[in-house]
């Protein structure tokens, strides 16, 4: 009697071992072996184990990457088959354009409103990168009767930068100004009527300029751009001294010694000072 009971004790467990498993023992000690799985079954390893998978089995959603591999996706603590995670869909915002519009506020180094945004539209590149918005150093008042100096009339020139361009960005080994730089002739034409000078091209004499450069930040909105020459009168400095400037300028803010937000708004307010600052002379002309 006590052998038929332990037969069919033998012959209840069996029914309860998971049948999907064919063949498949292995030792605590040793790693798992491959496992056949029954008809119906996706055979995968799960967590480091060999699975058997279909759809409607219990699942850990911790392990839902290895699912994914096999087609499913654990939902509710049970897998769902032809259904994965889905995929995040990539940002692509590119260099700005010349459109973007200038609001009547802006943000001085002083005042305690929030600094005033406008959107920057986009247009395709192959190099994206995320410009955010223009951000004006100060409020633009005019716009005609400019005077044109070695520095810009701040009231239709204050400067401005991208939100978007930081430290991280600009002090990255790939970053270069080409990708961003983007001011039209029309924009150029523009800025010159601001200050007085007929709308063409003046060869190697004079450049429209960015205020805040390229390097650190700068925007390419119409605020930030000024009609510079390449001397003035009295050995004044021109652009090309500018110029030195701006790389100096960008080595200090990516070697830390002076904020990249510092650095915008004291080459928008006196380029001429800041130059004093890093390299100890003022700036002359030729």
């Amino acid at each position: 009697m006590r052998q038929a009971f332990a037969l069919v004790a033998v012959f209840v467990s069996a029914l309860f071992v998971t049948p999907t498993l064919v063949g498949a023992t292995r030792d605590p000690g040793l790693a798992p072996l491959h496992a056949t799985c029954s008809s119906g079954y996706v055979d995968g390893i799960i967590g480091g184990e060999h699975k058997c998978l279909r759809a409607g089995e219990f699942c850990s959603p911790s392990h839902e990457s290895d699912y994914e591999r096999y087609g499913f996706s654990c939902v509710g603590g049970h897998l769902q088959s032809g259904v994965s995670a889905p995929t995040p869909t990539p940002t692509t915002t590119a260099v700005a354009t010349t459109t973007a519009t200038t609001t009547t506020r802006a943000a001085t180094t002083t005042s305690s409103a929030a600094p005033v945004t406008t959107p920057v539209s986009t247009r395709a590149s192959s190099t994206p990168i995320n410009l955010g918005t223009t951000v004006l150093l100060k409020a633009k008042t005019k716009s005609s009767g400019c005077t044109l100096g070695p520095l810009p009339d701040r009231r239709c020139s204050p400067g401005a930068y991208y939100s978007g361009l930081t430290k991280v960005v600009i002090c990255s080994s790939t970053f270069r100004t080409g990708a961003i730089r983007n001011v039209s002739d029309a924009e150029k034409h523009g800025v010159e009527n601001e200050y007085g000078l007929a709308a063409k091209g003046y060869g190697s004499t004079l450049e429209i300029d960015h205020i805040v450069s390229l390097e650190l930040g700068g925007s390419n909105d119409i605020s930030n751009l000024f009609p510079e020459k390449s001397s003035f009168a009295g050995r004044l400095p021109g652009f090309h001294v500018k110029d030195k400037l701006e790389n100096a300028a960008h080595k200090a803010v990516c070697a830390g010694t002076i904020s990249l937000r510092s650095a915008q708004q004291q080459i928008a307010s006196n380029w001429e000072l800041l130059y004093k600052k890093l390299y100890g002379v003022a700036p002359t002309g030729s």
